[in-house]
């Protein structure tokens, strides 16, 4: 079982390396065989569930060429779940799309290599704290991730950029540096999920 897993994870090593060259964010699917053996592959499974693997959020990558200014906008998935989590934690929907936007690119079967789970990555701690039993499910993720963040605006005061900071670095990190810590990911992360916040607040607004 060992030497199997290791040639499976040697040949996703691999794999991934020969895909960086071709393709600059490749997706990795991460499924487990008939066999019992976690596989990775970048072809998605046909006869096997799985999960997107990830290093980081989408968002996150300092290098990152997207145009955040003109990526597609996901204004129609999950409305009834963010409509619901937006009012009962009176968070702006187009803030909560953001970050959803920003941490999976509304992928609901996302995980990372640290365990974050879902739309909203939640770690599996933060949401057992957060009362979330279980975090795959698309809608308590997203409600866990706005009490999450009305939370973190609650502690600064409202203010988004630090609340949205806190929500990449934590609020510890956020604290000792009295205001967004000078980490590139960090910076980077705050600056992308304020266009997305502000084009999902025009995007919504031009549809009510």
């Amino acid at each position: 079982m060992k030497q199997t897993l290791s040639l499976s994870i040697g040949i996703f090593c691999l794999s991934l390396t020969t895909q960086v060259n071709a393709k600059k964010d490749p997706t990795i699917y991460q499924y487990i065989q008939s066999n019992g053996v976690i596989a990775f592959t970048d072809r998605k499974p046909v006869e096997h569930s799985y999960t997107v693997y990830r290093t980081g959020c989408y968002a996150c990558s300092v290098r990152s060429q997207l145009n955040w200014h003109k990526m597609p906008l996901y204004t129609n998935k999950f409305v009834a779940e963010i409509g619901q989590a937006s009012k009962e934690y009176n968070i702006d929907p187009a803030l909560l799309r953001a970050v959803i936007h920003a941490e999976s690119s509304f992928r609901a079967n996302i995980r990372s290599k640290k365990g974050a789970i879902g739309l909203m990555q939640l770690m599996p701690g933060t949401a057992a704290e957060l009362g979330i039993k279980n975090p795959k499910n698309a809608g308590q993720n997203i409600r866990g991730g706005a009490k999450y963040m009305a939370k973190l605006l609650a502690k600064f005061r409202g203010n988004i950029r630090l609340a949205t900071a806190a929500y990449n670095a934590g609020p510890g990190a956020v604290s000792r540096h009295k205001g967004i810590p000078p980490f590139a990911e960090t910076k980077a992360y705050v600056e992308r999920v304020g266009i997305l916040h502000n084009r999902y607040r025009l995007a919504l607004n031009s549809t009510t």
